[in-house]
């Protein structure tokens, strides 16, 4: 039995076969490698994270993450809801908080539930896996588990901005958060506690309808984490992920710079340091090669 159950919401983006399913593939190795259980939520359905702002309304918005949170008390009651995706998280989390301070929209979405015999109790703590990691595992039974410390390695910690406002991690700066940074010391690299990007926005909701500011912003973060002298950026987002990593050519013909920084997720870190494979810890799935994590994969 492993020591600790979560009740798992993996989102769109990061579910098998998905865009960020290499996210999943690492974080289901540092599960195994911290005997977590991640029990999926049955018939899950998208936390409508995007056109749920766009034009869906709030109600509607708010009750399919009022579905989700219904299913896991359902199917697995009694454990905590913990998505891997930030934008999941902050739909999740924000339904959760919103029902609980106004009693009228709680009503409403109870009501719809109700319609397909689900009910909503609304008592489910919803984390998001760097909390569990933080704050349910620790960072001293983190590094109990580093079996090849990543030394030689300097790494920016790109939180962005869906994990850090309006919620973020517990004690944590809003403009300065250093979890990752911790954990980046921890797993045996070097992080950059005054990398001053670390809480931008990459532009995400940007990318498509005006893709030269969202690149502009990426551009960025890029820069910052160069001149603090990275070797790569690691971060807790699948957008954010995506959005550093592979519009680094366009950036770089429009810009005329010579950007190939590796941009990778907390979880690989964590999974190579625990002395797993390349391929356990979704390497393999990089458009931008992190090549010295491979290299000490291998050893």
């Amino acid at each position: 039995m492993a020591k600790r159950e979560y009740s798992f919401y993996p989102g769109c983006s990061s579910q098998k076969g998905a865009s960020s399913s290499n996210y999943l593939v690492s974080v289901q190795t540092l599960c195994e490698e911290l005997d977590i259980k991640l029990n999926e939520i049955p018939d899950w359905n998208c936390c409508a994270a995007s056109i749920g702002y766009g034009g869906g309304g709030v109600l509607p918005r708010l009750t399919l993450s009022a579905r989700n949170i219904a299913l896991s008390e359902q199917h697995n009651a009694g454990q905590d809801i913990v998505a891997t995706c930030a934008a999941c998280w902050l739909a999740t989390r924000e339904a959760a908080e919103r029902f609980k301070h106004d009693g009228g929209l709680m009503a409403e979405a109870s009501q719809a539930l109700a319609e397909t015999g689900l009910k909503l109790n609304n008592t489910t703590p919803i984390k998001h896996m760097a909390e569990v990691l933080v704050q349910d595992i620790g960072y001293a039974e983190i590094g109990a588990k580093v079996k090849k410390p990543l030394e030689g390695l300097k790494i920016a910690g790109y939180v962005g901005c869906q994990t850090n406002r309006p919620f973020g991690i517990a004690g944590e700066s809003y403009e300065n958060p250093l979890y990752l940074d911790r954990l980046i010391d921890t797993l045996g690299a070097q992080s950059i506690p005054t990398y001053e990007k670390k809480v931008q926005c990459c532009g995400g909701a940007l990318a498509f309808s005006e893709p030269a500011k969202s690149q502009e912003m990426i551009k960025g973060i890029i820069e910052a984490a160069y001149d603090h002298g990275a070797d790569m950026i690691a971060t807790p987002c699948p957008l954010c992920q995506a959005n550093v990593e592979i519009y680094q050519d366009q950036i770089n013909n429009t810009y005329g710079t010579k950007f190939k920084m590796p941009v990778v997720y907390y979880s690989s870190l964590m999974a190579v340091a625990f002395g797993r494979s390349a391929k356990d810890a979704a390497l393999d799935g990089q458009v931008v090669a992190a090549k010295q994590l491979e290299e000490i994969a291998k050893k």
